[in-house]
């Protein structure tokens, strides 16, 4: 079986500002609440494979895992997948970047399926997920926006 996640912001701010910030792996553990580490492991031409470690959570334990992501620049497109996929049988990720009226829609849409035996199942995932995802959504709106308040604008 397979379950996903779809959900959308719209950050007032340059769309380059938005893909650079966004795309830049390494700074991520600034961007994301939940990252306290992102290391990356290895590059193939667009492609970046790279570890990311959470916080330690409310029981001490520290959780981590492989993904390689590929930005594609011309569409605004990334595709994802976990390497590690810990307790997933898998996990996929597509982010899009629309421009709108407004400035730019990212969209981060997941599809994954949870591994059988583990205490919680694909709807509590989901439901951890969409929570997680709005959460970290709307700290990375805020820090962009910022970010986009304290450029120069470019005269034309």
């Amino acid at each position: 079986m397979t379950s996903a996640t779809d959900n959308a912001i719209v950050i007032d701010a340059p769309m380059e500002l938005v893909w650079e910030m966004t795309n830049d792996v390494e700074s991520w553990p600034e961007l994301f609440s939940e990252y306290a580490k992102a290391e990356i492991l290895g590059r193939d031409g667009a492609t970046v494979t790279f570890r990311l470690t959470l916080h330690p959570d409310e029981n001490g334990a520290v959780w981590d895992w492989v993904s390689e992501r590929t930005p594609d620049p011309a569409t605004r497109t990334v595709r994802a997948r976990r390497i590690e996929t810990g307790p997933f049988t898998f996990m996929n990720l597509l982010w899009t970047y629309t421009p709108t009226a407004a400035g730019v829609e990212m969209r981060w849409r997941q599809e994954f399926s949870v591994r059988s035996g583990l205490p919680f199942g694909d709807q509590e995932m989901t439901d951890r997920l969409n929570t997680n995802t709005r959460r970290e959504m709307a700290r990375i709106k805020g820090l962009v926006e910022k970010a986009a308040a304290g450029r120069p604008t470019v005269k034309r």
